[in-house]
């Protein structure tokens, strides 16, 4: 019984060795992955809160045209025209009563227009 138990027990040992081995050359051969500190920043854009914005009360016809996306000299020139008609904008959404700006203009440009 004694030599049956010591067959049984030298089996198991005999098997965790070979899974043990096993699992020590799995994780081996995979590669290392690179430490963060290593790794390549990802290429960041803008934060939004970081965008540079424009006052539409203040701004030459130059300035809204390279700060607001869709808006050419044309467009610039009216915006400067309406505020010289109507005075200082008191909302964003006054821009929509400017000939050629719509609302898509207007959404694209909501977070670079300030007052």
């Amino acid at each position: 019984m004694s030599k049956k138990l010591l067959s049984i027990a030298s089996v198991f040992l005999i098997a965790s060795l070979s899974f043990a081995g096993l699992a020590q050359a799995a994780t081996s051969a995979q590669p290392a992955a690179k430490p963060a500190a290593e790794a390549p920043a990802p290429a960041a854009k803008a934060p939004v809160s970081q965008v540079e914005s424009v006052n539409i009360n203040t701004a030459s016809i130059e300035e809204l045209q390279k700060s607001l996306k869709g808006i050419g000299k044309v467009k610039a020139q009216a915006i400067v025209d309406y505020r010289t008609s109507n005075g200082p904008f008191t909302s964003v959404d006054q821009l929509l009563e400017v000939k050629g700006i719509g609302k898509s203009t207007l959404d694209k440009n909501r977070d670079r227009i300030s007052l």
